[in-house]
Protein backbone atom coordinates (compact mmCIF):
# COMPACT_ATOMS: atom_id res chain seq x y z
CA UNK A 1 0.00 0.00 0.00
CA UNK A 2 0.92 3.62 -0.58
CA UNK A 3 0.56 6.45 1.93
CA UNK A 4 0.26 9.74 0.64
CA UNK A 5 0.89 12.62 3.77
CA UNK A 6 0.46 16.15 2.60
CA UNK A 7 2.50 19.70 3.78
CA UNK A 8 2.65 23.14 3.53
CA UNK A 9 -1.06 24.47 3.23
CA UNK A 10 -1.03 28.24 5.32
CA UNK A 11 -3.19 31.48 5.25
CA UNK A 12 -1.86 33.78 2.30
CA UNK A 13 -2.80 36.75 0.99
CA UNK A 14 -4.03 37.15 -2.15
CA UNK A 15 -1.72 37.50 -4.72
CA UNK A 16 1.08 35.50 -2.51
CA UNK A 17 2.97 32.08 -3.35
CA UNK A 18 2.77 28.95 -1.24
CA UNK A 19 4.23 25.17 -1.88
CA UNK A 20 2.88 22.49 -1.13
CA UNK A 21 4.33 18.90 -1.08
CA UNK A 22 3.36 15.33 -0.95
CA UNK A 23 5.43 12.93 0.49
CA UNK A 24 4.62 9.06 -0.66
CA UNK A 25 5.72 5.64 1.50
CA UNK A 26 5.39 2.16 0.65
CA UNK A 27 4.99 0.60 -2.49
CA UNK A 28 5.26 4.17 -4.28
CA UNK A 29 6.93 1.97 -7.37
CA UNK A 30 3.12 1.78 -8.09
CA UNK A 31 2.00 5.39 -8.32
CA UNK A 32 2.45 6.07 -11.87
CA UNK A 33 0.94 9.35 -11.37
CA UNK A 34 -0.11 11.59 -9.11
CA UNK A 35 -2.27 14.48 -8.45
CA UNK A 36 -3.62 17.30 -6.69
CA UNK A 37 -7.38 18.06 -6.06
CA UNK A 38 -9.20 20.40 -4.28
CA UNK A 39 -12.12 20.81 -2.23
CA UNK A 40 -13.85 24.04 -0.72
CA UNK A 41 -16.42 24.60 1.30
CA UNK A 42 -20.04 22.92 -0.27
CA UNK A 43 -18.35 21.73 -3.28
CA UNK A 44 -17.35 18.63 -5.09
CA UNK A 45 -13.36 17.58 -5.10
CA UNK A 46 -11.89 19.04 -7.78
CA UNK A 47 -8.92 18.42 -10.38
CA UNK A 48 -6.09 20.92 -9.84
CA UNK A 49 -3.11 19.67 -11.35
CA UNK A 50 -1.10 15.89 -12.33
CA UNK A 51 1.97 14.35 -13.16
CA UNK A 52 3.28 11.15 -14.83
CA UNK A 53 6.19 9.74 -12.30
CA UNK A 54 7.94 8.73 -15.74
CA UNK A 55 9.00 11.07 -18.28
CA UNK A 56 7.13 13.80 -16.49
CA UNK A 57 4.01 14.72 -18.28
CA UNK A 58 1.63 17.08 -16.32
CA UNK A 59 -2.17 17.73 -16.68
CA UNK A 60 -3.27 20.87 -15.20
CA UNK A 61 -6.98 22.34 -14.73
CA UNK A 62 -7.58 25.53 -16.99
CA UNK A 63 -8.22 27.79 -13.64
CA UNK A 64 -4.88 26.98 -12.83
CA UNK A 65 -3.01 27.04 -15.75
CA UNK A 66 -0.09 29.69 -15.83
CA UNK A 67 -0.22 29.88 -12.09
CA UNK A 68 0.30 26.35 -10.14
CA UNK A 69 3.13 23.98 -11.11
CA UNK A 70 3.03 20.53 -10.14
CA UNK A 71 6.84 18.54 -9.95
CA UNK A 72 7.70 15.41 -8.90
CA UNK A 73 11.55 14.13 -7.15
CA UNK A 74 11.39 10.66 -7.82
CA UNK A 75 14.16 10.03 -5.97
CA UNK A 76 12.62 11.44 -2.57
CA UNK A 77 9.15 10.28 -3.55
CA UNK A 78 7.52 13.32 -3.45
CA UNK A 79 5.39 15.88 -5.57
CA UNK A 80 5.23 19.49 -4.94
CA UNK A 81 2.80 21.85 -6.40
CA UNK A 82 4.12 25.60 -6.67
CA UNK A 83 1.14 28.05 -6.28
CA UNK A 84 1.96 31.38 -7.71
CA UNK A 85 -0.54 34.41 -7.93
CA UNK A 86 -2.89 32.72 -5.37
CA UNK A 87 -6.85 34.17 -5.79
CA UNK A 88 -9.51 33.87 -2.87
CA UNK A 89 -11.21 31.11 -4.67
CA UNK A 90 -8.18 28.81 -4.05
CA UNK A 91 -9.43 28.61 -1.15
CA UNK A 92 -9.54 24.60 -0.35
CA UNK A 93 -8.52 21.77 1.02
CA UNK A 94 -5.83 20.34 -1.21
CA UNK A 95 -5.44 16.59 -1.39
CA UNK A 96 -2.36 14.75 -2.41
CA UNK A 97 -3.55 11.26 -5.38
CA UNK A 98 -1.87 8.23 -6.35
CA UNK A 99 -2.88 5.69 -8.86
CA UNK A 100 -0.67 2.66 -10.60
CA UNK A 101 -2.47 4.23 -13.84
CA UNK A 102 -0.03 5.80 -16.75
CA UNK A 103 -3.18 7.86 -17.43
CA UNK A 104 -3.22 11.39 -15.89
CA UNK A 105 -6.96 11.34 -15.26
CA UNK A 106 -9.08 14.63 -13.73
CA UNK A 107 -11.50 12.78 -12.16
CA UNK A 108 -11.22 11.42 -8.02
CA UNK A 109 -12.64 7.97 -9.69
CA UNK A 110 -9.02 7.77 -11.42
CA UNK A 111 -7.04 8.04 -8.12
CA UNK A 112 -7.63 5.16 -5.43
CA UNK A 113 -5.01 6.26 -2.98
CA UNK A 114 -5.34 9.76 -1.24
CA UNK A 115 -4.00 11.96 1.60
CA UNK A 116 -5.59 13.50 4.22
CA UNK A 117 -5.28 17.20 2.89
CA UNK A 118 -3.86 20.51 3.64
CA UNK A 119 -5.87 23.71 4.21
CA UNK A 120 -5.09 26.59 1.93
CA UNK A 121 -6.76 29.55 2.80
CA UNK A 122 -6.37 32.80 0.44
CA UNK A 123 -7.40 35.79 1.91
CA UNK A 124 -8.19 39.19 0.01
Amino acid sequence: QVRLVESGGGLVQAGGSLRLSCAASGRTFSSYTMAWFRQAPGKERAFVAAIRRSGGRTGYADSVKGRFTISGDNAKNTVNLQMNSLKPEDTAVYYCAATNSYFIGTSTTDYDTWGQGTQVTVSS
